[in-house]
């Protein structure tokens, strides 16, 4: 069975939506399974941690989940059109994977969350690439032969799957978001399976 690390972190819920939509994308395809993992909050008080085990969601994310998988979709929410501290402290801790090329000529693709239209979504996705590009991944978006690109008026890019949250910070998907980050989660499965990488 083949694993596809689905790694984010999520503030009011929409990434999350976003990723356990794309979940059910990844296993719609015989032989590949999803694996949730999140990423603790960081804190600018030094004394400040998070408890060993996240209150709601997934588990944190460990070095062997990163070992162990076969492809990864990253997911952040906006943060001023850059991805948000958390992830970015994540993977600045990653240079022994980095070293042992442990991602190397893996597929990966990203996704995010905005509370606006033109809130930064892409130079999000963008700013998730870079450091998947670093560790020689794969990168994969969404192509317009889905449908739903061209015609959604809320979230979607063909960067990666994304979501228009509001200023309330509303985590339910429109038809339209929750069918690209379905397509996206079953891209990335396919592309893992030609590939064909334990």
């Amino acid at each position: 069975m083949q694993e596809i690390l689905i790694l984010y972190y999520s503030h009011r819920g929409s990434v999350r939506a976003l990723a356990e939509r794309m979940a059910r994308g990844v296993e719609s395809i015989h032989g590949v399974q999803a694996k949730l993992r999140t990423v603790p909050r960081v804190s600018t008080i030094c004394e400040a941690t998070e408890a060993d085990i996240p209150e709601a969601g997934a588990p944190y994310v460990e070095a062997s989940d990163i070992d162990s998988c076969s492809g990864l979709a990253l997911g952040s929410p906006v943060r001023f059109g850059n991805m948000a501290a958390p992830m970015k402290y994540f993977w600045d801790g990653t240079i022994a994977a980095w070293q042992n090329g442990t991602l190397a000529g893996k597929p990966a693709c990203v996704f995010t969350s905005s509370s606006s239209q033109h809130g930064g979504n892409e130079t999000t996705l963008i700013s998730m690439m870079l450091p998947l590009l670093h560790h020689g991944m794969l990168l994969m978006g969404l192509p317009y032969t889905e449908h739903e690109l061209s015609t959604t008026t809320s979230g979607g890019t063909p960067y990666g799957a994304s979501h228009i949250a509001g200023a309330s910070g509303n985590p339910l998907l429109s038809d339209a978001e929750n069918r690209l980050a379905f397509a996206q989660g079953q891209r990335l499965a396919n592309i893992v399976q030609k590939l064909g990488r334990p």
